[in-house]
């Protein structure tokens, strides 16, 4: 029975080899783990301070003061992880796998994980720079922290919007919706938000949405900033050995650079949109993030 479970759990968390399951498995962990916590501390007094899940906050929620980050500079990433209520996690994870999966398609597995979390943290950086300079934040930033995966999740939204500009989201009683209306209603909304409540969490929107939309406009001018981390993790590939007779004498043309093809298909979509591509173009494409 034991063994039957934890067989289901992997291959509900890598099915099709997908790091987006994986990255919602972790959001949902520790949202359960912490909540267990809070509910083991409740049971035998109702009215106590909860010490164990002081702790954990204390130390997995972004300060969002300069000088108690400093001591505890892995909240920049553990904050990402770390959700408020059931409403909260399941916004994000739903956002992150439906937006997610169209990302993953088309730029593969290991740059949707730079993108992700390097959104994350450039969103906690900007909290921490606009909560020191600005005097109506800065009253703020000694009792203030940050926690959930909205700036990841809002820098894989700005990321595909800036790719497949185009690209349509059906929604009841709206209908299609192309996906960048959906990021720059998103953006807007949270910078015109930022007086009204939960500033650190709309800045850090802000910062993980400008990430994505520079990476993608980085990358369609052929500057790859997830280049050392997809290499760093790369596979390695066989050798592909080409036979010829020597009978024939054949000679075999070289074959076109993937890379460059890759290229071609990216900055057709930025210039005509993901419905200019014809079906052996989208398979490439897809091919193509598979194999990164």
């Amino acid at each position: 029975m034991r063994n039957s479970i934890k067989t289901e759990l992997k291959l509900l968390i890598f099915k099709n080899g997908s790091v987006i399951n994986l990255f919602i498995a972790i959001n949902v962990f520790f949202f359960l783990f912490v909540n267990l916590v809070r509910l083991g501390e409740w049971i035998p007094n109702p009215h106590t301070s909860y010490p164990i899940l002081h702790w954990i906050e204390l130390n997995t929620f972004l300060p969002t003061d300069l000088k108690q980050f400093i001591t505890k500079p892995w909240t920049l990433i553990s904050y990402m992880f770390m959700h408020e209520d059931i409403f909260h996690i399941l916004f994000n994870m739903l956002i992150l796998f439906f937006i997610g999966k169209i990302f993953e398609e088309y730029l593969g597995e290991r740059k949707f994980t730079f993108v992700y979390l390097c959104g994350g943290m450039a969103g906690g950086l900007l909290a921490l720079t606009l909560y020191k300079i600005i005097p109506a934040l800065s009253s703020l930033a000694s009792e203030s922290v940050i926690l959930g995966a909205s700036a990841g999740v809002m820098a894989i939204v700005a990321a595909t919007a800036t790719l497949l500009p185009n690209y349509s989201i059906f929604f009841i009683f709206i209908g299609s919706v192309p996906l960048k209306w959906i990021a720059l209603a998103y953006f807007f909304l949270d910078l015109i938000s930022i007086r009204i409540g939960n500033p650190g969490g709309h800045i850090t929107h802000l910062g993980g949405a400008m990430l994505g939309f520079f990476y993608i406009n980085q990358l369609n001018k052929g500057n790859d900033w997830a280049a050392p981390f997809v290499k760093l993790f790369q596979k390695k590939h066989k050798t592909n050995m080409k036979v010829v007779s020597r009978l024939t004498r054949t000679p075999v043309a070289p074959e076109k650079n993937k890379e460059q093809i890759v290229d071609e298909i990216l900055d057709k979509i930025s210039k005509t949109g993901m419905e200019s591509l014809s079906e052996k173009e989208k398979q490439t494409l897809k091919k193509a993030s598979q194999d990164i």
